[in-house]
């Protein structure tokens, strides 16, 4: 639950460079566009100057990091991988006219099941509409080779009766992840976390597992699917020789080569994830999560597992997830001086100190250049990350966060010269500020929500931290993302000589509450409601400041030229309003209170003004922007010299196609149905 999704605010506009780290030979940095998405090539500056040992480790584990792609498939809808199969089939045999407008429909559906992992969207869940019919589609089928298309459904017509059905049928599957209040949240959630039981017998089966009294509370069901047999709720548990075994085989095959060339103490902790990986024993998973979080020599490093639980509506059943990463050296004095100062920015926190922690431990934070991406971090991918998540490791032993320079590098890149600040900002003096500064500010407001925003804070006695519920990932996003806005207008920033002055906080939270409730409707069709956690989470700032400020005329709407804007007249009030909510959310996480959790998410998270909502769309479309981006990574090749390997070579592509047909080549280990 602990990650920022992708570029909080400047991700389409910032035109910056940060202060630290190197910035990559000029590229054309966008490689592909299409639907609501654009898919861009990223650099790893400096990975030729890393020492032997370490770039062969970074290439084991770039391999595990790949080999578990067909999990997430699968754990996002049971008949992905049948339907991506049959797709890319299609797309690499048919052999009749590729130029007429349903075969383009069909090739863009795919680029967008391969974009999402699946056949619904990868951030509103919605499952896609296919521009094509569904005759034309069984004629492709029936123009390809019966042998090549998947065999794990007895024949041809036992294949379409599958997946024909789950494209073409709107009101089947129709969410991969409905967190709608009042409705059974298993059942209508199309994802593969669970078959054949209801929101209830999930919720009264781990009940009866969790220990009350335990202070070290096990993950219980972050590693299975939990379904019904011949009439017996039961777990299928994803290790070796269970569900998914012949992917995380290969996992741990690689993982076991990493292990052998890396040093002490990642020896160990890859050792220990092996471990976890063969037995599925979630205690072992919490024996790997403390000693990752206590390496903080190692220059080389990685995030490999089931990790994270946004595809759960009840928060408990987590994604597969991977990447490789390295420090960036220059970058991190920015967050090795935030480390340095946590206890500082604990104490004087404006939460209850009932809520505080009386000594903040193990909080180490780092800007790395990401290598590779798997999982739930690809195509898309968050551009900070704090982990690990259990709350009772985070208090004992600390978290570790990190900030995804040449990512973030990358989208700014892509983002330049668009025409958003144009349309969007209002005050020329906002623009200005946003151009000097937008860069500094959103990377310092993702140090501060990963390094410190997630790791602040603590329950109250008898809290055990799942009350929330459904709630509990957008209001871990939201006390995060308010912990890093209160701070980033904190003089102290200026002090530690984080930044120059204040004009960066000032020029964050103008691009903050613009996006939190205008400009990220950019990214939900028309109708539908905001369903995503960080949507949620910078919806229900936005809009809870803008009510409580309405009487000092805080945050205004205006309308110019015909046009609607939202802007800050009042930053230093804006602050205080942060400060207060920041107080609000950490007693609600801090006690559990459903209740008022609920509240403030559905009373302004959830709904979405359908003027407001169509005006932001057509403006977008005016300016050809895509809302989305995701990212194709670099290849690793080794070279080898009688026998022993002396340097691993970096490739960078340029073809996202060919990336995604690679990797379904080479990297596709599960049955199409599991």
């Amino acid at each position: 639950m602990k990650r920022l999704l992708t570029l909080s605010v400047m991700g389409f506009f910032a035109t910056m460079l940060s202060s630290c780290g190197s910035a990559p030979e000029e590229k054309a940095w966008i490689v592909d566009r299409f639907d609501d998405i654009k898919v861009i090539r990223y650099e790893v500056p400096e990975f030729e100057k890393l020492p032997l040992e370490e770039k062969i480790l970074v290439y084991y584990l770039a391999e595990a990091a790949k080999c578990g792609r067909d999990i997430l498939f699968d754990q996002n809808f049971k008949y992905n991988l049948a339907i991506r199969r049959t797709l890319e089939t299609i797309y690499t045999e048919y052999g009749g006219d590729r130029t007429s407008d349903e075969w383009l429909a069909v090739e863009k559906y795919l680029k967008k099941v391969w974009f999402a992992n699946g056949i619904h969207h990868h951030y509103s869940n919605d499952k896609f509409r296919p521009e094509f019919s569904q005759e034309y589609f069984e004629k492709l089928i029936a123009a390809v080779p019966a042998e090549k298309l998947p065999q794990d459904f007895g024949s041809v017509e036992g294949l379409k009766a599958v997946i024909m059905p789950a494209i073409f049928d709107p009101t089947l599957y129709a969410s991969r992840l409905d967190q709608t209040a009042g409705v059974d949240m298993i059942a209508s959630s199309a994802n593969n976390y669970y078959e054949g039981v209801t929101q209830q017998e999930v919720e009264d089966f781990y009940h009866k597992m969790a220990d009350d009294h335990d202070p070290r509370p096990v993950s219980y069901g972050l590693n299975s699917k939990l379904v019904k047999e011949n009439g017996r709720i039961v777990e299928r548990v994803w290790k070796v020789g269970g569900m998914y075994s012949p992917a995380i085989e290969r996992i741990v095959e690689w993982l076991e080569k990493a292990e052998n060339v890396a040093a002490e103490p990642q020896k160990s902790i890859i050792a220990s994830l092996i471990k976890y990986y063969r037995t599925g024993d979630l205690r072992q998973f919490d024996d790997y999560n403390i000693k990752w979080v206590r390496d903080t020599v190692s220059n080389v490093d990685f995030v490999n597992g089931f990790i994270e639980d946004y595809g759960d509506p009840l928060g408990r059943k987590a994604s597969w997830e991977a990447n490789v990463n390295f420090r960036d050296e220059e970058a991190c004095r920015r967050t090795e001086i935030i480390s340095e100062n946590a206890q500082w920015f604990e104490d004087n926190s404006p939460v209850d100190p009932a809520f505080k922690k009386k000594e903040v431990k193990g909080v180490s934070a780092k800007v790395i250049t990401v290598a590779m991406l798997g999982g739930d971090c690809y195509p898309a991918t968050p551009i900070g990350i704090n982990l690990p998540n259990a709350d009772w490791i985070r208090k004992e032993y600390g978290s570790k966060s990190v900030t995804i320079d040449n990512i973030t590098y990358a989208y700014n890149k892509a983002a330049q010269g668009n025409g958003f600040q144009e349309e969007f900002v209002l005050r020329g003096e906002d623009r200005d500020r946003i151009k000097q500064y937008g860069k500094l500010a959103d990377d310092l407001h993702t140090d501060l929500h990963e390094c410190l925003g997630h790791g602040s804070g603590q329950l109250a006695p008898g809290t055990k931290g799942g009350e929330l519920k459904s709630y509990t990932s957008t209001l871990e996003e939201t006390r995060a993302d308010l912990f890093g806005l209160y701070y980033l207008g904190d003089p102290k920033l200026v002090e530690l000589g984080l930044i120059p002055s204040l004009d960066v906080a000032k020029a964050q939270y103008a691009s903050y509450i613009m996006n939190g409730m205008m400009t990220q409707l950019s990214r939900i069709e028309l109708g539908k409601n905001v369903e995503e956690a960080h949507m949620r989470n910078r919806k229900m700032i936005a809009e809870w400041c803008y009510e409580k400020g309405k009487a000092d005329n805080v945050i205004e709407w205006v309308k110019d030229d015909g046009k609607t804007y939202v802007v800050v007249n009042d930053f230093d009030k804006l602050r205080s309003l942060f400060g207060d909510m920041l107080r609000e959310v950490q007693r609600i996480k801090s006690e559990g209170d459903y209740e008022a959790g609920k509240a403030l998410v559905e009373d302004y998270g959830v709904k979405i003004d359908p003027e407001l909502h169509a005006e932001v769309l057509a403006r977008y479309k005016s300016l050809n922007i895509e809302p989305y981006g995701g990212f194709i990574n670099p290849d690793y090749r080794l070279v080898e010299k009688d026998g022993k390997i002396v340097d691993v070579e970096i490739v960078y592509n340029d073809s996202y196609v060919g990336q995604m047909l690679e990797y379904s080549e080479k990297y596709s280990f599960l049955p199409s149905i599991n």
